[in-house]
């Protein structure tokens, strides 16, 4: 069997795609913005975990000053969240 880059090609087809429908980014900012946005949309899905939750999560901890969740976990660590859970709280 012939071995090919599959799951490579299947994991780049939404940058791709993105790039062809929006004609890529205009600014040294946006440049910098979109490969780490595409990452953080990309390696919780391959985790089977929230995006959502993991930009939510980012956003919270970054509000109270505490450290903010990883994409890839460590064995034994926990998130600012799981640490603080009463930082979803308003105020």
């Amino acid at each position: 069997m012939e071995p090919t880059s599959n799951q490579a090609e299947r994991a780049l087809r939404p940058a791709l795609i993105w790039r062809r429908l929006s004609f890529g980014s205009q600014s040294q900012a946006g440049s910098l913005f979109v490969p780490h946005m595409l990452s953080v949309n990309a390696t919780p899905k391959a985790q089977e975990r929230s995006v959502l939750a993991f930009l939510t999560e980012s956003c919270w901890a970054a509000r109270r000053g505490l450290p903010g969740p990883v994409l890839i976990p460590q064995a034994g660590s926990e998130s600012a969240l799981a640490k603080a859970p009463l930082a979803l709280e308003p105020g």
